[in-house]
């Protein structure tokens, strides 16, 4: 087999180019979304990690890079929400500096936490200075029961996850209509080729709040299913127990062409924490820079200079797509349909 027949470690012939499977090619919307990966700093190592971010890594944020970022939150109005990740963005730099510059420039919010940083030293605030600047918190809990929690992401996260969500609790989290607080499923990491789709988001989200409920009197808003994609650990583990290419294969045997219309990437830009622009995170932890009408690559500063977030015609698609248009699709923001 040549090696222009090989893409991201699955052959041509096994699946069809993702933009082959499409009616017409997929472009950007108005951008509304600004999802910033601040770096792979981050207390825990959690085995589905597309990222692959844990205690040993050391990339991050520069003041140089933060400066544009800042520049461009209060530049574009057309920006609604800025969605800080990592790693635990928490842990960062920049961090607390985006947060201001964003609410002060009248946008949301959102941080996506891992929930066990607020027990770490430094960060015990977190909690208060989220509610204090009316941050939504879209927290990783990828499953009710404690046994599949640490399975995934470490010993003793499941109580400590638990703990930090009373206290947001405490503070008004889930309650409170400026206090959003959101849940994030994601299955089992497949061991056989016994693939599966990720429940019902409406049936699971009233599993999710009625057994914490009963059992810790938990409250939170939304449930967000999410399709575990082949990138990043998870691609790693699939690859070493031969699973990759039949999960791919899987995935695109449930294609759904109504989830396309929908799909996060159309109406957000991803940055790195090296000023790289990409048009969602999975192309980010790839390496799929997102490309200007001339195919020249983006990155924050060439945004700045142009005056325009309008700079990109075509998104890029990989493979991997057909884990968000599997099914009811898949999203930061759940399911898609």
């Amino acid at each position: 087999m040549s090696r222009t027949s090989v893409i991201n470690g699955i052959s041509n012939s096994s699946v069809m180019p993702f933009r082959n499977k499409l009616a017409s090619p997929l472009t950007k919307a108005q951008i509304a979304v600004l999802q910033i990966n601040l770096g792979k700093r981050c207390n825990l190592a959690c085995t589905h990690c597309h990222v692959e971010a844990g205690p040993k890594r050391t990339e991050e944020l520069t003041p140089e890079i933060c400066d544009q970022l800042i520049h461009l939150i209060y530049k574009f109005p057309e920006i609604k929400i800025v969605d800080l990740t990592g790693g635990a963005p928490e842990m960062n730099y920049g961090f607390k500096a985006l947060v201001e510059a964003a609410r002060d420039a009248g946008k949301q919010v959102i941080v996506r936490s891992n929930l066990t940083i607020y027990f770490e030293k430094g960060f015990e605030d977190i909690p208060e200075y989220c509610a204090q600047h009316q941050m939504r918190i879209v927290a990783s809990l990828p499953c009710y029961l404690q046994d599949n929690v640490d399975k995934m992401r470490g010993n003793g996260v499941y109580n400590s996850s638990i703990s930090a969500l009373q206290r947001l609790n405490q503070l008004g989290y889930g309650k409170e209509p400026d206090l959003i607080l959101d849940l994030v499923y994601n299955p089992q990491i497949p061991t056989t080729e016994k693939f599966s789709l990720a429940p019902d988001q409406a049936k699971l989200e009233q599993d999710y709040k009625m057994f914490l409920q009963e059992h810790f009197d938990i409250r939170f808003n939304n449930l967000f299913t999410i399709t575990n994609l082949p990138v990043g650990r998870t691609k790693l583990y699939l690859q070493r127990q031969k699973l990759y290419a039949p999960y791919l294969k899987f995935l695109e045997s449930n294609f759904n062409h109504s989830t396309v219309e929908h799909l996060m990437c159309r109406d957000e830009l991803s940055i790195d924490y090296l000023g790289n622009v990409y048009d969602c995170d999975f192309n980010q932890m790839e390496n799929i820079p997102a490309n200007t009408r001339s195919g020249e690559t983006l990155t924050v500063a060439k945004i700045l200079e142009a005056g325009t977030l309008d700079l990109i015609e075509e998104i890029q698609t990989a493979p991997y797509c057909y884990g968000c248009t599997s099914g009811c699709g898949s999203s930061c923001g759940g399911a898609l349909v």
